[in-house]
């Protein structure tokens, strides 16, 4: 990747990366033209050619920035400050609707990225999934208060059924209109968490 892409403003940088998360979320990687991202970032074909060489280095440094971003805003809400894991769920939320709010595609992008199955990408993508999904539950696990917990639980198989939950949750939604409904998803996660705190806690409350 051309390093000259760094050097631009933070605005324009922005539309190329939103551009790429839009259109490599709203089909296969194959089929995600690089002129359509070029055309809504603003800039033309070859431009977008100088600063990433092929499709494959743009497709990788936007699942690698998903995943940087995302890390980033949960980081920022301050749920790794409370060593209770629903009050931290809540921060995490709040933080991941921030961030939707200026990356809108950049959910529906990773999940598209994780199911991808073309070789070109799909075991660079499992690769990082697999070691930043180990790397959030043990950072999680190392702030979290397990004591009203029910007694024998596994903590990582409790956080991994959570994760597909809710990627299952945004995968339906994504199937359901091209953009998220972030004020619904917000509404329908609070639900989650109320289910989950009754299902995996010694008093369901």
């Amino acid at each position: 990747m051309n390093e000259k892409f760094f050097e631009l403003p933070y605005e324009k940088r922005l539309r190329i990366i939103n551009a790429g998360f839009r259109v490599f979320s709203e089909s296969i990687y194959k089929k995600s033209p690089m002129s359509e991202i070029a055309a809504e970032a603003g800039i033309s074909k070859s431009l977008l050619f100088h600063y990433f060489k092929n499709k494959k280095e743009l497709y990788l440094f936007l699942w690698n920035e998903a995943g940087r971003i995302t890390h980033d805003s949960v980081k920022n809400s301050g749920c790794f400050e409370t060593n209770d894991l629903f009050e931290a769920m809540e921060l995490g939320l709040k933080g991941k609707i921030k961030l939707m709010r200026e990356y809108p595609y950049v959910s529906q992008f990773s999940l598209k990225a994780f199911y991808e199955t073309d070789s070109a990408v799909s075991a660079a993508v499992s690769r990082k999934y697999n070691r930043y999904l180990d790397a959030y539950i043990d950072e999680w696990l190392k702030h979290i208060n397990t004591d009203c917990f029910r007694d024998g639980l596994d903590m990582k198989m409790m956080f991994k059924d959570m994760s597909l939950a809710a990627e299952g949750y945004l995968w339906e939604a994504m199937h359901l209109g091209k953009s998220l409904d972030v004020d619904k998803l917000e509404k329908d996660f609070h639900l989650l968490f109320s289910f989950w705190k009754k299902v995996y806690t010694k008093d369901g409350e």
